[in-house]
């Protein structure tokens, strides 16, 4: 999958305005602060120390929601639709195969937690 696309090779919809933006244009804006991802971050590691990893996904979405709440595209800000519950299924099943094959499908979760990620965030 390209970078510009939506999985099915055709450009995604609104991407007909970034011909019109001149090289070198900011078309992210993040306006975070520390404080809040300080809390925010602390947050997320007591979700997951307190219960052992269990409830990590729930600490990523809290993480991921603080990010796409601070960030701007295009003047329009970011929304992240993604649950706790909606990765959690594969989060368990994603632990269970990384205890099986003694860490090596670790390699397989970041790339698709990190697609899961990207596929929950959009436009607001």
């Amino acid at each position: 999958m390209g970078m510009y696309t939506s999985g099915n090779s055709q450009p995604g919809p609104g991407l007909a305005a970034l011909g019109s933006i001149p090289p070198g244009a900011p078309i992210f804006v993040f306006r975070g602060g520390a404080a809040t991802w300080f809390g925010t971050q602390l947050l997320g590691m007591l979700i997951t120390v307190l219960t052992l990893g269990i409830c990590y996904p729930f600490a990523v979405v809290l993480v991921e929601r603080w990010r796409a709440n601070n960030t701007l595209l295009l003047g329009r800000p970011l929304q992240f639709t993604g649950t706790g519950w909606g990765i959690f299924g594969l989060w368990i099943k994603w632990f269970l195969l990384c205890i099986i094959t003694l860490g090596i499908y670790s390699f397989w979760v970041y790339p698709r937690l990190t697609a899961w990620k990207v596929e929950h965030t959009v436009l607001a």
